[in-house]
């Protein structure tokens, strides 16, 4: 049976209406890491493919969630890079249904490894405007938007529109000319920021990768700038050590990653 999430996540609010249910399955402390969505096309080119999962690894050895809508193609490779352990689904149907059929297996390993969200109850089963709904979920989830891969008048494209609503930044792979033109649009008319060193974007939400590297509840809890009284009330002295040695900085009240 799914579980009715019952609390409240503050980048819901950026939707045109906060959900009235959310169902859930899995792990919801995947809710307190910093999140960046990944979306596409369902049929990737072998570059999109490959520079996909490698962005996606890359993020979730950094302790970023990789949030995506468990769909065939670029949603698929998203998920698998980062690890199920590592991701958040949502999906457009109720969660005792898994649909797409071919991601049967990497659905219930995200469902207990990592995390399924859904607004629809058990039984629902998708439709066209549930994949919108689903959509604007995927987009609000994350802090950024990042699209590898999409065709013009795609359903990635209306992520976009979205996107650019909740003010969420949005970057995309570069891409030959006569291909992706859906992010090469982006691109022209500057409303995307273009990956072309995906261990430097990845960088950017934290030290340099490394597969052992343990995950640090303080490192998530700082990326969500915290006041000072929070941070040392839930770390106490680790908040002062944290700012000698350079880890983050204590502006007006606000503890922030240097």
């Amino acid at each position: 049976m799914s579980q009715i999430l019952t609390q409240h996540i503050l980048s819901l609010e950026s939707m045109k209406k906060y959900p009235s249910t959310l169902f859930y399955k899995g792990d919801l402390d995947l809710l307190k890491r910093p999140k960046v969505s990944i979306v596409g096309t369902r049929r990737p080119s072998n570059y999109t493919r490959q520079f996909t999962y490698s962005l996606a690894s890359a993020l979730a050895k950094r302790g970023v969630c990789v949030v995506s809508g468990a769909a065939m193609g670029v949603d698929t490779i998203a998920h698998t890079g980062a690890g199920e352990e590592n991701t958040i689904a949502v999906v457009a149907n109720g969660l005792d249904i898994r649909y797409p059929a071919v991601n049967k297996t990497l659905i219930e390993s995200i469902e207990n490894k990592g995390l399924l969200l859904s607004q629809f109850n058990d039984g629902f089963r998708a439709t066209g405007w549930s994949f919108v709904v689903r959509n604007e979920l995927v987009v609000a989830l994350g802090d950024s938007l990042i699209v590898t891969e999409a065709d013009l008048n795609s359903g990635s494209m209306r992520s976009v529109e979205y996107a650019l609503k909740m003010g969420k930044k949005i970057f995309v792979l570069p891409q030959r000319l006569d291909e992706s033109l859906g992010t090469n649009q982006l691109l022209h008319t500057m409303q995307a920021t273009p990956i072309h060193d995906i261990e430097a974007f990845a960088s950017t939400f934290g030290q340099i990768a490394d597969d052992a590297l343990e995950k640090d509840d303080f490192f998530y809890f700082c990326q969500t700038t915290p006041t000072f009284d929070e941070s040392l009330k839930k770390f106490g002295d680790r908040v002062y050590e944290a700012e000698l040695e350079g880890v983050i900085t204590i502006q007006n009240g606000i503890v922030r990653l240097s």
